[in-house]
């Protein structure tokens, strides 16, 4: 692992960070999430086209479908140093998932179709997989798509859907062989979320966000030239992961941003506080800034394993894992911290409020992405070489 930037490397670092400095607007530093992928407005748009005019919009893109085509390394600094800003990337489900999918397996109509439209920020999508009883084990799905005439006829349901509400367009695995083994006879196909028979219903989370969804199929019809790839072998088109950039940098990054916005409250309200109470505070604090240096040395792994050509599997679920543990940690340190003031969700409270909802939003962080004790099945069996339970 070499921890030091090539000369190339550290001229492509400072253009970027150049580039933040100049063209970053100071009302979106820092903001982000699921909602501000789908502005169109005022400084929004004025983001998305300084991105866009270079590629970055999709960076791992290559540049005949208008990405910048970025090898890894060149990847990881863009994202170490957006995060470092605190600027928000722009694209979504569309750019990370299924643009990088449809170069590799969609039709040339697909693609002349789509990608530009994503790139343009004109067609949200969503992902349609998980189902109430096809969550962990995502290849018992029973969604089923049944071919008449010239289109396929779906029914079914799908869960924990994000954005759905918003979404123009749904990538979705449906059963079209119910005799096959599960991880065959599966499709993948684009589904146009203003068909007829699509009912999208919200799921309210324990910060009172709206941001997932279940979505309900009935007789929905989808033209078969939506198929990507061929029919029944959606499974391993759906498991195609081409977004080279998978080190989660940005998390580490973000879980350091936080330690240091907290140490500096909590040095600003040391006298509020008693020195015994200060004391265990600062403690429980090092303690949260030594497990980030862990979890940025692991991202660090997991990119010069990519750029050795190498594929990262058991070190992605041993990331993710510590990852996820690693962000409920941090919000209950940070309730520690502000005792009392951590129950109130108002803007007036310290950090707007924002403390409890990241608490109670991190009960999801162990689930969602792959559950811990799916990454620690992984890490045994392909990481350890464990056998099977």
């Amino acid at each position: 692992m070499e921890f030091r930037d090539s000369p190339e490397q550290a001229a492509w670092r400072k253009k970027v960070r150049n580039f933040l400095q100049t063209e970053l607007p100071e009302e979106i530093r820092g903001k982000g999430g699921l909602f501000a992928k789908l502005e169109r407005v005022g400084a929004w748009e004025q983001w998305r086209k300084a991105l866009a005019e270079r590629g970055w919009v999709a960076p791992a893109w290559p540049k005949e479908y208008g990405g910048a085509g970025m090898d890894v390394m060149d990847q990881f600094i863009l994202n170490e140093e957006f995060a470092q800003a605190r600027a928000p990337m722009i694209g979504g489900l569309g750019t990370m998932m299924l643009g990088p999918t449809l170069i590799a397996h969609g039709t040339e109509e697909q693609k002349s179709y789509h990608l530009p439209r994503i790139l343009a920020g004109e067609e949200n999508w969503c992902q349609g997989y998980s189902e109430p009883g096809a969550g962990s084990d995502l290849a018992s799905l029973q969604t089923r798509a049944v071919k008449d005439g010239d289109d396929f006829v779906i029914n079914g349901q799908k869960i924990w859907t994000s954005t759905a509400h918003f979404a123009d367009w749904c990538f979705l695995l449906a059963r079209t062989d119910p005799d096959a083994p599960k991880h065959r006879g599966i499709t993948y196909f684009l589904v146009d979320m203003k068909s007829p028979g699509i009912t999208v219903q919200p799921l309210v989370n324990l910060t009172g966000s709206h941001e997932f969804n279940e979505v309900f199929f009935e007789d929905v019809r989808v033209p078969a030239n939506n198929v990507v790839g061929e029919v029944n072998r959606g499974w391993y088109i759906g498991a195609t992961t081409l977004d080279f950039e998978r080190s989660s940098i940005g998390t580490a990054v973000g879980n350091q941003q936080q330690i240091e916005d907290f140490t500096a409250w909590l040095r600003d309200h040391r006298t509020e506080m008693g020195e015994a109470r200060y004391g265990s505070l600062r403690r429980e604090w090092a303690d949260r800034a030594l497990e980030v240096h862990v979890a940025t040395l692991l991202a660090y792994r997991i990119i010069s394993m990519q750029a050795a050509g190498q594929i990262p599997n058991a070190e992605a679920s041993i990331a993710k894992l510590f990852g996820s543990e690693l962000a409920q940690r941090i919000a209950g340190t940070a309730m520690h911290t502000l005792g009392m003031h951590g129950a109130i969700r108002e803007s007036s409270a310290p950090f707007a409020g924002n403390v409890p909802q990241s608490y109670l939003g991190g009960v999801s962080q162990t689930i969602a992405g792959g559950t811990s004790e799916i990454q620690r099945n992984i890490i045994a069996t392909r990481g350890l070489g464990l056998p099977r339970g």
